[in-house]
């Protein structure tokens, strides 16, 4: 085990590198192996290796990747379809293997790619072989304080360039490849087809195709909620407890069936045991051998070769050689929940559970380790969710029994039945869908209880230093001397809060939410979030994606005051998600006939109030009539530290009537960039009168319209105005204290950054 916990250690501090150590940092490292070797240092001489291993694994990965250049690369590629594609609003979004580029000849293309078809897109299957026009860029993503990391989860899966099919006559299918490679993913899209049509269109389909096969693109964003509440999520991607499931099933099966019929002439616990180990490949085949299931799977075999090879193996030492195995097929596993909490999982088990005395049944057993894991992995949950569902023990008593044990056999049998007798395998997945619905009922019900689910701010790395502990502490076996200590171990995790502003002065953070604009303001005890960024599709918007999870981890859980500024989906797309999951004290906006049921207030000039020893103004909008644009809500912050003005997407007409009103208003020393630096705002005049030190740009990494334009930026740069994007830098945060001070805005891509970071 020490063994283990070195090569996670090793690993983890290797992830953890801006970038990565030159080639030349291996000969000490190299050097640093022999001594202990020598004086058997196996914890040390582990977290050497699985440094140098992570160190190689990281670097070869990096060179599958797209040129660095600015812009877009166009290619013409040939490859194959690996993955079931999914839908979008316009078209298809799906994985594509490149095995030949055919112009630019030399043009250097990473093996995986993930590529969008858009409108007029052909019938794109998994397992296809396709000519195609791609238009491809490094892959980036928005980055934000507690929001997902894009980049390094196309990093961890081995996607290294994103982007769309060009439409031209040069796209064309080969039909289904024959490669072997191909068979598995053929397979798994006729079988999808088969799931979907035998499902229609009942509400629970995405969730028992999400149990069958992996495929968790028709669950949607309230059934995720449900899902997030209750503490089930686990249950409905196929992982290690399922594929555990059907291989424990299967070795149960095998063996009594080789003691019923007398098999002597092999070893019937090591039949059995190749048995489970080949339905638990197939079954992960049927998520394409995804990476938790390959987790899975490496963890199956270690447990069904200790059967194998005779060798009694304790509960420790399948977890450790398992640990072992997984991370050196993956070093970048590390950098996954899933790894976190399903290693977690068996070890609190295994610590809590193996070896006590005590249990009278198996009910007991049950009930005890839905609590233990609820209890146990609350403090990982917090640091990767900044959530805890408090009913997860009683919603999994219901749910492992029913979706795990009951459904998945159920789903699959009816699933593979399809193909040899349609009308079992229909009337199997209807007594599933049956079964589900029902279930679902009371899941819904569960997850709509008063306080089912805990939310809170990020705990700061010293707490769960103590907190872990104080897990182990708070389960050890009963009798043991000062139990009680690790419930106060746990207290700094549970009521430390992100540290505030002091009076009088606020943080100003412009979140990354592409092409579009959210903003928020935090003084010492309130928050304001100016727009909202877009609604992209019915289950993502900004709300939601980005704003949200900032603000929880920020431990603010209510808004004194929200501000759409105007009726553009880029700015307004996620306010319905806040005003659904947030208490919102007052709402403005130019908009309010969209807001009835929230009785907003228009936004106009001179409203103004203060918070904390911070001014805030409304300036704008001025008059009615014009643009949409131009009416947008402007508002002015201020304190002694320094002023803000947020502007929305005002343009020259706008910038005129601010000007016309009160132009010695508008001076302030941060501006947040009109209509994201578009060439019809940031006018001269405007530009010379606010005379700010800082400009700020929301606008979205290589956006189709392409802002900021060249002429806004020579014009800031003609007024010594410094410069950041939102695109360029990720979220924005700046503290404007209580007293005047050197004003420095900080950029999250830059504060962050990991050695895959796009730069």
């Amino acid at each position: 085990m020490r063994f283990a916990l070195g090569l996670t250690m090793g690993m983890l501090i290797l992830q953890r590198l801006p970038v990565l150590p030159p080639g030349w940092a291996g000969i000490p490292l190299g050097i640093a192996l022999f001594p202990l070797l020598r004086h058997r240092q196996v914890m040390l001489m582990a977290v050497v290796l699985g440094f140098v291993w992570a160190w190689v694994y990281g670097a070869l990965r990096l060179t599958d990747a797209l040129p660095e250049r600015d812009g877009r690369q166009e290619v013409l590629v040939e490859g194959r379809v690996i993955g079931i594609p999914s839908p979008m609003d316009r078209g298809l979004r799906f994985d594509f293997r490149v095995t030949q580029v055919i112009e630019p000849a030399h043009q250097g293309v990473p093996r995986i790619v993930r590529v969008s078809w858009y409108d007029g897109v052909q019938p794109v299957k998994a397992g296809e072989s396709w000519r195609l026009r791609l238009s491809l860029r490094q892959p980036r993503g928005m980055m934000n304080p507690g929001g997902f990391d894009y980049e390094q989860w196309l990093f961890a899966q081995g996607i290294r360039a994103v982007g769309y099919v060009r439409d031209t006559p040069e796209n064309r299918s080969a039909g289904a490849s024959p490669s072997l490679a191909a068979l598995i993913p053929s397979a798994r899209q006729h079988l999808y087809d088969r799931l979907g049509l035998a499902l229609g269109d009942s509400p629970v389909a995405g969730l028992l195709k999400a149990l069958t096969m992996g495929e968790q693109d028709g669950i949607t964003q309230p059934q995720w909620e449900v899902l997030r509440r209750t503490g089930t999520a686990h249950l409905i991607a196929i992982s290690g407890s399922h594929i555990g499931l059907i291989a424990g099933f299967v070795f149960v099966l095998t063996l009594g069936a080789t003691a019923r019929l007398g098999v002597m002439r092999w070893s019937p616990p090591s039949l059995a045991a190749w048995a489970g180990l080949l339905a638990a490949a197939l079954y992960s085949a049927l998520a394409d051998f995804a990476i938790p299931t390959q987790r899975a799977m490496i963890m199956i075999a270690v447990a069904m070769g200790g059967i194998f090879c005779r060798r009694p193996l304790r509960t420790s030492h399948v977890l450790a050689l398992a640990l072992i195995a997984v991370l050196l097929w993956d070093p970048l596993a590390v950098l996954a929940p899933g790894f976190w909490l399903s290693f977690g999982a068996v070890a609190l088990i295994g610590y809590t559970v193996s070896g006590r005395l005590g249990h009278s049944g198996p009910d007991r057993l049950i009930w005890r380790i839905n609590w233990i894991t609820a209890i146990g992995l609350a403090p990982l949950l917090l640091i990767f969710f900044g959530q805890v569902s408090l009913v997860s023990p009683v919603a999994n008593l219901l749910a492992v029994p029913i979706l795990g044990t009951l459904l998945i056999p159920l789903c699959l049998t009816g699933t593979l039945l399809l193909a040899v007798i349609p009308p079992v395998g229909q009337g199997l997945l209807g007594l599933a869908d049956f079964i589900m619905q029902s279930a679902w009922r009371v899941l819904e019900w569960i997850s709509a209880l008063p306080y089912a689910q805990w939310t809170h701010a990020e705990p700061a790395g010293w707490c769960i230093v103590f907190a872990l502990p104080g897990i182990l502490l708070l389960l050890a076996p009963q009798g043991l001397p000062g139990r009680w200590l690790g419930l106060v171990m746990l207290f700094p995790a549970v009521f430390n809060q992100p540290e505030r502003m002091e009076s009088g002065g606020y943080r100003l953070t412009l979140l990354d939410v592409g092409q579009g604009l959210a903003a928020v303001i935090e003084t010492h005890s309130k928050t304001l979030v100016f727009d909202t960024g877009a609604r992209l599709s019915d289950s993502f918007d900004m709300g939601s994606a980005v704003i949200g999870p900032y603000l929880h981890g920020r431990g603010i859980d209510r808004l004194d005051a929200l501000i759409v500024s105007h009726g553009d989906n880029d700015h307004i797309g996620g306010a319905r998600s806040l005003l659904d999951s947030l208490i919102v004290g007052a709402l403005y906006t130019s908009v309010p006939a969209l807001f009835k049921e929230a009785h907003a207030t228009a936004c106009m000039a001179g409203q103004q109030w203060e918070w904390d020893g911070v001014s805030f103004e409304m300036l704008g909008p001025v008059g009615p009539g014009g643009k949409e644009n131009d009416s947008s809500c402007v508002l002015k912050v201020s304190a002694r530290g320094g002023s803000v003005l947020l502007t929305g997407d005002i343009e020259a007409e706008g910038e005129r009537r601010l000007l016309e009103r009160d132009a010695s208003r508008l001076r302030s020393d941060v501006l947040v960039v009109p209509h994201h630096g578009s060439k019809t705002s940031s006018t001269e005049g405007f530009v010379e009168r606010v005379s700010p030190t800082w400009a700020l740009i929301p606008s979205g990494y290589l956006n189709r319209f392409g802002f900021p334009h060249s002429s806004v930026l020579a014009r800031y740069e003609a007024h010594r105005v410094a410069v950041m994007s939102t695109g360029e830098s990720g979220a924005i945060s700046l503290d404007v204290g209580a007293n005047p001070s050197l004003l420095i805005p900080q950029g999250w891509r830059q504060q962050h950054r990991h050695y895959w970071t796009v730069p």
